[in-house]
């Protein structure tokens, strides 16, 4: 309960508070004590578990370490073991879906709802719980620019609004009258759940035979590097993304084909002509 009062008194997410109740059980129920009986090598040993058995990402073990810094230190006081280091971010690059399988994904979707909920979340490139919550009234069509309203880290921002996007939204809009919420869910008065857009998306990716191992988030790496490799400064692709810090605008720059697609390979410099073929 002083853990759950203290995470809802700063305001931070439900999707946090929940990561770091999950944490702090696991951890009590891995080690076996009460958390008056916790030492430094019990932290150790929990860590080392989540990072061998378990092979956890890194970002689940940043997470981890947040959550039990967090209860240990900020609720019982204790003197946390800063010594442990944490663990260095994994380097790994986002799968990006081509600008012909994005079209085919799309294309694939014939629910008029279901082919908008596509459509915004690539033309603006926006995250899954920012899709779901969506409300009519986000959508500024004057300016041709979405409203983000309260998006991870709880900041506001303004991203692209498609015509494209915002021609297929208003026929879908004509044909279910939604209310508040853009995309409603089956109970009225509630937004659709974010797992209803995960199973729209993966539905569609089988139907276009996409054979990439990817999520809705991939839409959204893809709007960015389909920026990128179209000349939008990375300044801008960082504000319409919201990033904090340019740092994780700049994973797109090694995903983009826009300078890797000029160079030749060299094999293709050679002659084979006269070969036998084998």
């Amino acid at each position: 309960e002083d853990l759950k009062r203290e995470l809802l008194s700063r305001k931070y997410s439900y999707k946090t508070v929940k990561g770091y109740f999950y944490y702090n059980r696991d951890f009590l129920n891995f080690i076996g004590k009460n958390p008056s009986e916790i030492s430094d090598s019990d932290i150790k040993d929990y860590l080392v578990y989540l990072a061998e058995d378990k092979q956890s990402a890194t970002s689940t073990l940043n997470q981890a370490i947040n959550a039990l810094k967090f209860y240990y230190c900020s609720i019982l006081k204790k003197n946390f073991p800063y010594e442990i280091k944490r663990p260095k971010k994994d380097k790994q690059l986002p799968e990006v879906l081509s600008k012909e399988e994005v079209s085919r994904i799309i294309k694939s979707t014939a629910n008029i709802k279901h082919k908008a909920i596509l459509m915004i979340i690539y033309s603006s490139g926006l995250r899954l719980g920012e899709t779901a919550r969506m409300e009519q009234a986000h959508l500024d069509r004057d300016r041709m620019l979405v409203f983000v309203k309260g998006a991870k880290g709880k900041k506001d921002r303004y991203t692209l609004l498609s015509p494209k996007a915002l021609g297929l939204i208003d026929l879908y809009m004509k044909r279910y009258e939604p209310q508040r919420w853009l995309f409603e869910g089956a109970k009225a008065g509630r937004y659709l759940s974010k797992r209803s857009i995960e199973k729209v998306f993966d539905q569609a990716c089988e139907r276009a035979d996409i054979k990439k191992d990817v999520s809705v988030h991939n839409l959204r790496h893809s709007f960015a590097t389909h920026l990128m490799e179209s000349g939008v400064d990375l300044r801008y692709i960082q504000e319409l993304l919201g990033h904090a810090s340019s740092k994780t605008t700049e994973i797109y720059t090694h995903v983009s084909t826009k300078s890797l697609g000029k160079i030749r390979s060299p094999l293709d410099n050679l002659n084979f002509e006269g070969g036998d073929g084998d």
